[in-house]
């Protein structure tokens, strides 16, 4: 039989089914046999918000969307070439972002009555049988009864065989996409070798699919995209969350602080606590607490004693953390606060991604109680924002926010490893001893940075007070006097404000230094951000991206930056909260692109909203 080989730039494929077929797992195999491969790729997983909705149903729907190039790339694809349904509400939910002529690859056997009941299609409409399909190319599969067929030789039950339809599906698409499957049978070995029957199982599953495309005439053309052009060095995918939690043990090794998380489970930010927790080699302590309160206290704690204390949480763990996080203000202590954002209010959509958090760090505590804010842009960036924050909270003896979300937590990327030497220094420099001339100790004794000493405790000679209450300015004793109180607010927001003079002068991520429109981000719009203006320069616009990594406070020379463009567009994945904020300080009219639906902002929203703005300025003058 002949085949073809088609050599594509990029390719979009979303695997979608049920919570229960498999697809994140799927999806993250073809990811890493992509990453090994030296292939540029971006990642988008899409849970279902409850543990476990309603089999076959529509909020029941798991997602997996990966973009993979040979040229860079920066958003995981705003629609796939390639959907993957392993059940009619998959079809449903996924097949508005399909492109037009795209594949379907459909699991027939989840287009039954039931599950086209359970899907809501109307009584008797199959449209795997009517026309409604005829702009996409249709690949039909009975997936689960040809993986039964090919596991009749194990003694296993039906449920237990057609757990591994979703390997069957990944063996087809290796074929498809010219692959190897060594790298998933070495992890099946690693995950299921002490489980033969399982494993062996999943490999003939594999080997099936492969196999089923490779001898069926109907396919004759396999697909390849050639590696990306990237800089020369050693790579591997990796998610924010696992470069976050990286990038914490960096700080630790390099600061030589002990690690010390304090934290309660919520999600997105749970993967952080499992990630540390495995990594005691490095002295890495983990604290499962029995509440949000008990663990960033006890991250306080661990501060106090000279450790690098640490919490993560979201949205509603932070809210409930807020007190706490005054009393690591008022005794200006390195604190770090990680806070991967979610839809909210309340519990939200705990499974969906938002910046809805920043006013919160900004303000979200009682009395005036000034705190950095760092955020980090792609899962890859977790690793350096997260050293960064460490960087500043120990160096000026203050507690700092962390701000990620579940598009970065969750999404996946090639990441270049970076040597110890790469690596900025982070000198910690605890006071052990009175200073010359000094006859008592003075904790609140600042310098040129406004940053107090740290003593741990027991150290001979540097016993002094501590708490919520106010502090006397120098002594450190409790203090009810006005004068002092104003003065010591001012010294706190002043030393957070100093911070500017430690942290690099904002850059333009591309475009031109002056022109007609300056795209202004934070966190995980850059791909988005970056991919519209980038399309936006080859058409000639006068378009440039600047991105913030510093938040609180700001690059100093943000200010001058936003001055130089007509216009500022600041797109946000919330109802307008940095738009608030830098319209207050710079008093610039800055214009908002909001998107609150648990997704990411995509690039062609970008792009259109952007040439109405350049359109209406034009017909303006």
């Amino acid at each position: 039989m002949s085949r073809t080989q088609e050599v594509l730039q990029d390719v979009v494929i979303k695997f979608a089914g049920d919570s229960g077929d498999g697809m994140q797992l799927t999806g993250s195999q073809f990811t890493n046999n992509t990453a090994m491969l030296g292939i540029d790729l971006a990642t988008f997983p899409d849970f279902p918000a409850e543990i476990r909705a309603p089999q076959g149903t529509l909020p029941g729907v798991s997602g997996y969307q990966l973009h993979f190039s040979s040229n860079r790339i920066f958003t995981p694809g705003d629609n796939c070439d390639v959907l993957v349904a392993m059940n009619a509400a998959a079809l449903k939910v996924n097949i508005k972002n399909l492109k037009k002529g795209g594949k379907i690859i459909a699991n027939v056997d989840g287009f039954d009555n039931k599950n086209l009941r359970l899907a809501n299609y109307p009584e008797g409409v199959n449209p795997l049988e009517d026309d409604s399909l005829e702009n996409y190319q249709v690949i039909k599969m009975d997936v689960t009864k040809m993986t039964r067929e090919a596991l009749k030789e194990f003694e296993m039950g039906v449920k237990e065989k057609d757990r591994a339809k979703n390997m069957f599906v990944l063996g087809f698409l290796y074929w498809m996409y010219n692959r190897d499957m060594d790298n998933t049978i070495q992890f099946l070995t690693e995950k299921f070798g002490k489980k033969n029957t399982i494993l062996q199982s999943n490999i003939k599953a594999l080997q099936a699919g492969y196999n089923f495309a490779d001898t069926t005439e109907a396919f004759s053309t396999t697909y390849k995209v050639e590696k990306a052009r990237m800089n020369p060095g050693l790579y591997r995918s990796i998610m924010g969350n696992q470069a976050l939690s990286y990038g914490l043990i960096a700080a630790s090794q390099k600061s030589k602080l002990q690690l010390f998380l304090g934290s309660y489970p919520i999600t997105p930010a749970s993967d952080i606590l499992h990630e540390l927790s495995k990594h005691k080699a490095f002295g890495v302590k983990t604290f499962q607490a029995e509440d949000e309160i008990a663990a960033i206290t006890s991250a306080i704690g661990a501060s106090y004693g000279g450790l690098l204390g640490i919490t993560t949480t979201s949205g509603p763990g932070m809210a409930l953390k807020t007190e706490a996080m005054g009393l690591a203000v008022m005794l200006e202590i390195p604190l770090l606060i990680i806070n991967i954002q979610r839809g909210g209010p309340s519990t939200g959509l705990p499974t969906k991604t938002e910046q809805s958090d920043l006013l919160q760090a900004f303000y979200g505590r009682n009395g005036e109680c000034p705190m950095p804010v760092i955020s980090a842009s792609t899962p890859s960036d977790c690793f350096n924002a997260v050293y960064e924050a460490v960087r500043i909270s120990v160096q000026h003896m203050t507690p700092v926010i962390f701000l990620s979300d579940g598009f970065i937590a969750n999404g996946a990327e090639p990441w270049k490893f970076p040597t110890s030497e790469d690596l900025p220094e982070i000198v910690v420099n605890f006071k052990t001893e009175l200073g010359h001339g000094e006859e008592k100790f003075q904790p609140y004794l600042r310098d040129e940075k406004l940053v107090r000493p740290w003593a741990i405790p027991g150290t001979a000679g540097l016993e002094h007070r501590i708490g919520g209450i106010e502090k006397q300015n120098i002594t450190g004793n409790v203090s009810y006097d006005p004068d002092n109180h104003q003065l010591m607010t001012k010294i706190r927001e002043e030393k957070v404000e100093k911070i500017a003079n430690y942290i690099p002068e904002q850059k333009l991520d591309n475009g031109p230094e002056k022109g007609s429109l300056l795209v202004l981000g934070w966190g995980s719009t850059y791909g988005a951000i970056k991919s519209a203006v980038n399309e936006l320069l080859a058409e000639g616009y006068e378009v440039a991206h600047a991105h913030l990594r510093y938040i609180r406070p700001f690059p100093k020379n943000l200010g001058l930056i936003i001055k130089n463009y007509d216009q500022v567009l600041i797109p946000e994945i919330n109802n307008g909260q940095l738009i608030k904020i830098i319209r207050d300080k710079y008093l610039v009219d800055a214009k908002g692109f909001n998107k609150v639906m648990g997704v990411p902002i995509t690039k062609g929203e970008l792009v259109d909203v952007i040439k109405k703005m350049l359109v209406e300025e034009q017909v303006g003058h």
